[in-house]
């Protein structure tokens, strides 16, 4: 049994999250959970899933909670970014997935590979941000940083279990974001 602590449960990656935990109940177990603003979301989240500790974004959003959660058996962790950390170190997590927005979840999951929970990352802005300093931490402590955005799940899936030397180039391409629709010329001008 593994159990996951889920970081932006009640967002579109969260809700799919929970859908995959409901189709493998038997292999895995929600201990904390943290969501946003949507404390009604959270609160049917906590009938469902029985988790150990929860937290949101806001002390507005907490009482909300507090108001409609239906378990007195939940821990209702601090909020905001001290609110991941204590959802991200749940002593009885094992895995911690990140799907929080922009990069709320950077001290999470840095505290969480320091307590040694394999991480699931949804979240680019962590490693856009501090991808040195969290793969580093990663290596040092030997946890694990597994991919759950789809291009970055997908180049995983490509490289993983092959040595650096048996892949001599990797092009990606641009689908989207600040890139969409320049033309080629234009596109010969973007820099790092």
């Amino acid at each position: 049994m593994k159990h996951i602590a889920i970081l932006g449960s009640t967002g579109s990656i969260g809700r799919s999250a929970l859908a995959v935990v409901d189709a493998h109940a038997d292999r895995l177990r929600v201990v904390s959970l943290a969501a946003g603003e949507n404390a009604d979301l959270l609160a049917s989240q906590i009938a469902q899933y029985r988790p150990q500790t929860v937290s949101m974004a806001s002390g507005a959003a907490l009482d909300r909670l507090r108001r409609t959660a239906p378990s007195r058996d939940v821990q209702l962790a601090e909020t905001g970014r001290d609110g991941l950390v204590a959802v991200a170190t749940h002593p009885d997590a094992d895995i911690v997935l990140c799907a929080s927005s922009g990069t709320e979840g950077l001290e999470a999951v840095l505290a969480a590979i320091e307590h040694g929970k394999t991480i699931a990352l949804a979240n680019k802005e962590v490693l856009v941000v501090a991808g040195g300093i969290v793969t580093e931490a990663a290596r040092v402590r030997q946890v694990a940083i597994l991919p759950v955005d789809s291009e970055h799940n997908a180049i995983h899936q490509c490289v993983h279990g092959r040595g650096h030397g048996e892949i001599r180039r990797l092009v990606l391409t641009a689908s989207g974001g600040p890139f969409r629709g320049r033309s080629a010329s234009e596109l010969t001008m973007v820099t790092a």
